[in-house]
């Protein structure tokens, strides 16, 4: 079932390619991230309750907590760092388009 999630910290296409890399090895080309709307919306095929947690978990660990995601205020700043070196990263080693 394909599903979309609205995701912090997502601010640019450096972020969305960081996002598609990480989540590609399991997900495959399933995963789109939108940043013409506020919040960021990620979207993604979710075949299950496990898929589901490795796709939060993965965001997480990128720094891109999902908006309703209950998270202390020192754990949202790590986040907020986290996903500044995410996002620095995936301006550096974008991802290659298939021609």
């Amino acid at each position: 079932m394909l599903k979309s999630y609205n995701v912090a910290n997502i601010r640019c296409e450096g972020c969305a390619n960081t996002i598609k890399k990480a989540l590609s090895e399991h997900f495959g080309n399933s995963v789109e991230v939108d940043l013409s709307v506020m919040p960021r919306k990620v979207t993604v095929e979710i075949k299950g309750d496990t898929d589901e947690e490795l796709f939060i978990s993965t965001l997480r660990k990128l720094g891109y907590p999902l908006i309703d995601d209950e998270i202390s205020s020192i754990e949202g700043a790590v986040m907020k760092g986290k996903s500044f070196v995410s996002c620095a990263v995936g301006k550096f080693n974008p991802k290659k388009e298939k021609q």
